[in-house]
């Protein structure tokens, strides 16, 4: 039994040498955080816009073009209902890869969940992929063979995302002084964001903010709000509830349409 698990493990270990993951730079998606196959599950993928573009300008989750620009690089999906989770699962980072296909590599690529896919029943798991990233599970030179195929079965797992040491609050353009909402994005981890506070300069006062919609969360306060504001994030992981707060993130003079960096992330 033992030589047996010694045989198994350099197969394995001469399998990845022979077949690198390719996609995505892996420093940004934190690949390394990949286990044993038998943590793959099944679903269904598909993909939409164009064959080497982004699927959307950032959909229901409210990117933008973010999802043009590096980190992303049109390496996103949209998500049937048990992946976008009514804007819960925006920003979620996945791995995914085919093996039913020909075209198929069998190496794992990195996408983020951008986008709804309210049409997705296809299986209880259903990736919408971006043109780039259903084409970036193919051999090389094999992309348009692969998406010519139309729908796939998949393996994926949930991975954690790796985005570097600042999390991203883009105003929205109908923010005032009475009323406040921004997109958040690129926070690191393996959870969900669920919980969004906001604390003005004047108070030691946590008041909670509202999801919006996607990535964007808002505070109707109803009386002028006096910043600069701190944002407290709590992100509901695998393992773990975990809490950080992005100290006088929104400075005073802040503008409806500044995106604004804090210095901390999951």
């Amino acid at each position: 039994m033992q030589v047996f698990s010694y045989i198994s493990f350099v197969v394995i270990v001469y399998s990845l040498l022979l077949n690198p993951s390719h996609g995505l730079n892996l420093k940004l998606f934190n690949s390394s955080k990949i286990e044993n196959d038998d943590e793959w599950k099944v679903a269904a993928a598909t993909w939409y816009g164009e064959p080497d573009g982004a699927g959307s300008d950032g959909g229901a989750c409210g990117y933008v073009e973010s999802v043009e620009k590096p980190p992303l690089s049109k390496m996103i999906s949209a998500g049937g209902s048990s992946l976008y989770q009514g804007g819960r699962g925006c920003g979620a980072c996945y791995q995914v890869k085919c093996t039913e296909n020909t075209a198929c590599s069998g190496n794992a690529v990195s996408v983020m969940i951008t986008d709804e896919c309210p049409g997705c029943f296809l299986g209880s798991v259903h990736f919408d992929l971006s043109g780039t990233a259903f084409g970036s599970m193919a051999t090389p030179d094999k992309a348009d063979n692969l998406r010519n195929v139309g729908q796939l079965q998949i393996l994926y797992k949930r991975v954690a995302c790796s985005f570097g040491n600042s999390i991203t609050f883009t105003i929205d353009n109908g923010a005032n002084p009475f009323y406040f909402a921004t997109e958040i994005e690129y926070e690191n981890g393996d959870g969900d964001l669920v919980d969004i506070e906001l604390k003005q300069a004047n108070s030691d006062t946590w008041l909670p903010m509202q999801r919006s919609w996607g990535s964007r969360w808002a505070l109707n306060l109803g009386s002028m709000m006096q910043p600069p504001f701190s944002i407290k994030l709590t992100e509901d992981g695998k393992n773990q509830r975990r809490t950080i707060v992005a100290d006088s993130v929104i400075p005073s003079g802040w503008k409806p349409g500044q995106v604004y960096r804090s210095v901390v992330n999951f």
